[in-house]
């Protein structure tokens, strides 16, 4: 899909390209830098200050699959961990596969050996499924044909592939229960100790007697045990700098938003104790020192918080989950009438002080239906909803209400500006897979013409020669496409190649985000970086029969 913005590429005096965004006012060319005022970087610059509405970086553009005129959305929702949240790869997915560890060891009975293993957070990327019953993780194509598969951490042989996924009279479908697919940031750490599980029983195996499946199983219960104890978000709440990334463009965007006359709501499945912690981090005034001082202020950028919500089944209109009111203060929950203050029966109850003024904001549970009600939301097609899972996010808030879906994929700045860089060399892997393709089809012709066309001796010798002669030219440009794909993809991934790749086809991720998510961006900050009217077109689809005819 085609960006919705423009770049260019300009040669610093050491002769390197730098991508860069530009724009034209009385016939100059103005340069956005990634300092200062960039779109690039880290900072306040949104659309509607003095300096907004210039190009846009590539890797900050929002990308369209659907079109979405945004004056037709009258609310604009987030949910919070990985999408107003991004959290540092580094420590914190460390910090979960520790917790999951531990949890193995001390309260499962895993062998101790696996506290003295490590974690490397670049291995695993989102977009894996998981074979539970082989041990298997694996990465396939749109059309769910597995293009690299890997036994814990070994790589699986073609022969192999196929006998175990290609060779079926009736397709996998590969689903649930018998896969699990990894369409989270937070699924990386736990798919790596899996691969690790798999390798050491492999290598010992009387160490561990359960089998495949049931060790995924194992390592799911002591990931729901770390959240159940609450030991990832105690540290989290202790130190929040370490492990979620500041952002200073998310105030200015949610405040463009509310001024733009939308009503912004967040939707998350985090309690109430723990969002505060959390986005009075993000939104929260500054002490002198730079700290985030404990308050509530952050709660004026928001119509509506919905904490608690145990997404996906919150998108479920018939689901009857109790709406109760959070006092802010105390963290108290107060029963709800659809979202309405219910009278207490028993008045010696130490409530929280209700003035005429105050209007609660912030709830717990509930279903969308409450949210619908509390937002005077008429059709559902008015709603925007940005958040990060496929499936917990963006799937069923799009197939089951309607709603209009942005999905955020960190992943996806790093992956469209090695596209741009890569761009001559995928030019010449289409070139080199055309020339192949050519000679194949002369080989095919030289064939049948001395099969069925009579020939003399002497021509035979000579056709037989240029045959041998072709064949050999084929396994040479064969041998060398193959290794120039290598190296392309490994420059995105030294295991997995390009996030929304698969060879020649997209991948099983690129296919999800295509279908359930309207936009789809980097970070939600890049929100800001356009007007709030905006009406976001997609690129012209192209069938393979018009590529060669309206190549761009």
């Amino acid at each position: 899909m085609e960006p919705v913005g423009s770049h260019t590429m300009i040669t610093d005096e050491s002769g390197n390209n730098q991508l860069h965004a530009s724009d034209m006012i009385d016939g100059k060319t103005l340069q956005v830098e990634k300092t200062g005022c960039s779109y690039s970087g880290q900072d306040s610059c949104i659309w509607s200050s003095p300096e907004g509405g210039r190009k846009i970086d590539i890797g900050k553009q929002i990308f369209c699959n659907r079109s979405l005129n945004m004056k037709n959305v009258v609310a604009v929702g987030f949910d919070m961990d990985y999408t107003l949240a991004q959290y540092k790869s580094e420590t914190f997915e460390s910090l979960a596969y520790e917790g999951t560890v531990n949890k193995l060891v001390h309260d499962l009975g895993y062998p101790k050996e696996l506290l003295q293993w490590s974690f490397d957070w670049n291995y695993m990327v989102r977009g894996l499924v998981i074979d539970k019953k082989r041990g298997n993780i694996l990465k396939m194509d749109r059309h769910k044909y597995v293009k690299v598969a890997y036994h814990g951490f070994r790589e699986i042989s073609k022969e192999e592939k196929v006998a175990k996924y290609g060779s079926t009279l009736i397709r996998e479908a590969f689903d649930e229960p018998e896969y699990a697919l990894i369409d989270t940031l937070f699924s990386l750490a736990e798919t790596y100790l899996f691969a690790q599980l798999v390798d050491f029983k492999d290598n010992h195996p009387g160490k561990v007697s359960a089998d495949y499946f049931r060790m995924y199983r194992d390592v799911r219960a002591a990931v729901d045990l770390c959240h159940r104890d609450g030991t990832l978000k105690k540290m989290v709440a202790k130190d929040p700098n370490r492990y979620i990334n500041e952002d200073t463009s998310i105030v200015p965007m949610l405040k463009m938003l509310k001024e733009s006359g939308r009503a912004v709501f967040l939707v998350t499945n985090s309690l109430w104790d723990y969002t505060n912690i959390v986005m009075n981090f993000l939104c929260g005034q500054r002490t002198l020192d730079g700290c985030s001082a404990s308050n509530l202020h952050w709660l004026q950028y928001f119509d509506v918080v919905i904490t608690g919500s145990a997404k996906p089944r919150f998108f479920h209109d018939e689901n009857r989950a109790n709406l109760f009111e959070v006092d802010p203060e105390s963290g108290m929950l107060l029963n709800t009438d659809n979202g309405t203050p219910m009278p207490q029966v028993d008045t010696s109850l130490r409530l929280p002080l209700m003035t005429p003024n105050k209007i609660f904001k912030v709830f717990q549970g509930g279903n969308v239906g409450h949210l619908h009600k509390l937002l005077s939301i008429e059709s559902s097609s008015q709603v925007l909803y940005v958040g990060d899972h496929i499936y917990g996010d963006i799937l069923r808030s799009k197939k089951v209400l309607g709603w209009r879906t942005m999905l955020v994929i960190p992943e996806l700045e790093r992956e469209v500006e090695l596209l741009w860089e890569l761009r001559d060399t995928r030019k010449q892997l289409q070139l080199l897979r055309n020339e192949c393709d050519h000679i194949e089809d002369k080989i095919h012709h030289l064939k049948w013409f001395l099969r069925f066309d009579g020939v003399n001796v002497e021509n035979e010798e000579d056709l037989l020669a240029e045959l041998d002669k072709l064949q050999s030219q084929r396994e040479q440009l064969r041998l060398s496409h193959q290794q120039a794909q290598l190296e392309c993809h490994q420059k995105f991934h030294k295991v997995w190649g390009q996030l929304m790749k698969t060879g020649y086809q997209n991948s099983r991720f690129a296919h999800q985000v295509e279908r359930f998510a309207c936009l789809y961006t980097s970070q939600v900050t890049n929100l800001s970086l356009y007007s709030p009217d905006k009406y976001y077109r997609p690129s012209e689809d192209f069938m393979p029969h018009e590529l060669d005819i309206f190549a761009l």
